[in-house]
């Protein structure tokens, strides 16, 4: 080998060391922004390259660097994203995270809230409120003024309190009522699944135009035990066999196989120990990466 090319070779694996030990958070960060894995890791990917194309001895904060140069792939990718979400078919869910490790809060009714944002919002308030970032930094990130930063994390969260839970659930009781979900509802024993049920609990699926879903919120209790009526004849017939019971985007849930041979996961998210909202993939893109 050349002395360029050893040293090229010795520059590449120096890239790697000092990126490798920040990808996981690296890819939480993209993933929180933009709510699918593929795209997440693509980013970071990305990130990556660039990361081998800098001068790393100016970098005195390789974690800041990095994270500065992944939130703003992150902003362009939601650009295109945006017009992608107005041209989806059905309800948009985020890809599903299964077992997650419980680092933060931010919970699959908190990413739906964080669609509703602006990019720059959503960005401040992640940034600052999620990963603790100070705001001189962030307003670096987005390239606005700390003002200005401060004013977009607070409308931010003031759009998405709501989102939050007023009170953790505890993951025990959680799962119990999981477990009694699905029991309940490929049992066909609708009395069990409606004692469990909220007055106004709604049900999203997300399938994409790729797999048969509703093609919008089913609301109210009644109209969701409607609907869980007739599923449970389908699951008589056909099957659901339970893959495995867990957290899920930090809500209790479960991982099935269905009829069909592609997996589902259903997120429950409970106040009060009732279900409120029922969340459902079958999108078969989104569930690629729990193959």
């Amino acid at each position: 080998m050349t002395p360029e090319g050893v040293h090229g070779a010795s520059d590449a694996a120096d890239a790697v060391v000092s990126f490798d030990p920040l990808r996981p958070l690296l890819v939480r960060v993209a993933y929180r922004m933009l709510g699918s894995v593929a795209d997440a890791e693509d980013v970071v990917q990305d990130a990556f390259i660039r990361w081998l194309g800098t001068d790393r001895s100016e970098v005195r904060e390789p974690a800041a660097f990095l994270r500065r140069t992944v939130t703003r792939l992150c902003l362009d990718a939601l650009k295109s994203a945006r017009h992608n979400r107005e041209t989806y078919i059905g309800p948009w869910l985020p890809d599903p995270l299964v077992e997650e490790e419980e680092e933060d809060d931010v919970t699959l009714p908190l990413m739906l809230a964080l669609e509703r944002l602006s990019p720059l919002e959503r960005a401040a308030f992640l940034l600052h409120d999620v990963f603790g970032v100070e705001f001189d930094e962030v307003a670096r990130t987005i390239d606005r003024d700390p003002g200005a930063t401060r004013q977009l994390a607070a409308r931010a969260r003031t759009h998405v309190r709501d989102a939050r839970p007023r009170y953790k659930l505890e993951k025990e009781q959680g799962m119990e009522i999981a477990n009694a979900f699905f029991a309940a509802s490929r049992s066909g024993d609708m009395g069990a699944l409606g004692a469990l049920l909220a007055a106004d609990v709604g049900m999203w699926a997300d399938g994409g135009g790729k797999r048969p879903a509703a093609t919008g919120p089913v609301l109210g209790y009644d109209i969701v035990l409607k609907l869980h009526r007739s599923l449970a004849v389908l699951f008589g017939k056909y099957g659901s066999t339970l893959v495995h019971a867990g957290m899920i985007n930090g809500l209790p849930g479960f991982v099935t196989r269905e009829a069909d041979g592609e997996l589902q996961t259903t997120a429950l998210e409970i106040e009060d120990g009732k279900v409120t909202a029922i969340y459902v993939m079958r999108n078969p893109d989104k569930l690629k990466h729990m193959h």
